[in-house]
């Protein structure tokens, strides 16, 4: 019915069932914090729950990593869910004769996973969500922020490629789910995995998004970064959906930067970064270690002056910069005190990309 053309009432007032997705295509990036949102039977559930198989599709495809899981056997759906994507519920799902510790454990348990090691890797994931401590409570005895912090440690703890998170911080207070986001988001920085995100709240959405896809009645109805939502909504629908967000407290620095336009590296030689700024028409241009951590910026003005040289000696190491993750509002001050592009940095202090007045500008004004 749904290729002939029939709408999802038509179905329903004639079948009696529910369609809960609606022919839904995308492209989910390796590392991405990728969010789903949509009010309450917009199918953002049924879709992320397709995604580890609890939901069936019915027709198309679900490729990982070049493979269609939706070919796999139960052996293979299960080496799946315990190796490469783990899953964040709404309820915590913590098991309440178990201590926090063994709470996190259990995934490793089950893999049997040797007892000293499972213990050390539920221990560095309940430290790397703010649980330290914590190991021998029993969930009667937490916060429901610290048993989200609990389910998310017991995800972790498999170190999958792929997070999977419906609607994690709903049952949440407003404090407590804003203090979850900032740990997420601190957590996703840290570990570059890729974290697939379901909420109802465009705030939520657009503060932890790398892109976001808006559901509504089981369709896509429009994908891409927070900015690209302000800049081309996509209809009156996406335009009263965000008509009440302060862009400058719900776009992160992330989803703002630019690639920086010259780019130099240690050893790198004075003539060869002097041609690439006078060719680009820039005056300075930042620099990076081996593994992309930010080492400082190099002036045209100063390696003009000493042709044939590596740039290593000539390398200004005070550098302003913001995280990536820091939200629009918070880089006022920074770009005031600048000179200069700033420089965006992870908390590994790799460059992400640069800012300035702007992109600021350009974002908050479309």
């Amino acid at each position: 019915m749904l290729d002939e053309g029939k709408s999802i009432q038509e179905i329903r007032e004639k079948t009696g069932l529910a369609v809960g997705v609606n022919n839904i295509s995308l492209d989910i990036e390796d590392g991405e914090m990728f969010v789903i949102v949509g009010l309450s039977g917009s199918g953002k559930s049924s879709l992320i729950r397709c995604m580890n198989m609890l939901n069936i599709p019915t027709k198309g495809e679900l490729v990982i990593d070049g493979e269609n899981i939706c070919n796999y056997n139960k052996s293979q759906l299960q080496e799946l869910r315990r190796k490469k994507v783990a899953m964040v519920f709404q309820h915590f799902g913590l098991l309440s004769h178990r201590s926090v510790l063994k709470n996190v454990e259990y995934g490793l348990e089950v893999q049997d996973v040797p007892k000293e090691e499972r213990a050390k890797k539920a221990k560095e994931a309940i430290k790397l969500v703010g649980l330290e401590g914590w190991e021998n409570y029993f969930p009667r005895q937490l916060s429901g922020g610290m048993k989200q912090r609990v389910g998310l440690a017991r995800a972790l703890t498999n170190e999958p490629e792929i997070l999977l998170m419906d609607e994690p911080f709903s049952a949440l207070d407003p404090l407590i789910r804003r203090d979850m986001q900032t740990e997420l988001l601190s957590i996703e920085d840290y570990m570059d995995k890729t974290i697939i995100f379901i909420t109802h709240d465009m705030n939520e959405a657009f503060r932890l998004g790398d892109r976001v896809a808006l559901l509504k009645d089981g369709e896509l109805v429009q994908v891409g970064k927070p900015r690209d939502f302000f800049e081309n909504p996509a209809n009156d629908y996406v335009s009263s959906f965000i008509e009440d967000v302060d862009k400058s407290r719900i776009l992160r620095v992330k989803t703002v930067m630019r690639e920086p336009i010259v780019l130099a590296k240690l050893g790198d030689r004075t003539d060869k970064i002097l041609e690439d700024l006078n060719n680009k028409d820039r005056d300075f241009c930042y620099v990076i270690g081996d593994k992309q951590e930010l080492l400082g910026y190099v002036e045209s003005d100063t390696i003009g002056k000493h042709p044939g040289h590596k740039i290593d000696s000539f390398v200004v190491e005070e550098v302003e910069s913001i995280n990536r993750n820091a939200f629009v509002f918070e880089t006022f001050s920074k770009l005031d005190e600048s000179d200069i592009d700033v420089a965006v940095t992870d908390k590994r202090n790799r460059l992400r990309g640069v800012i300035d007045h702007q992109d600021i500008v350009s974002a908050l004004t479309h």
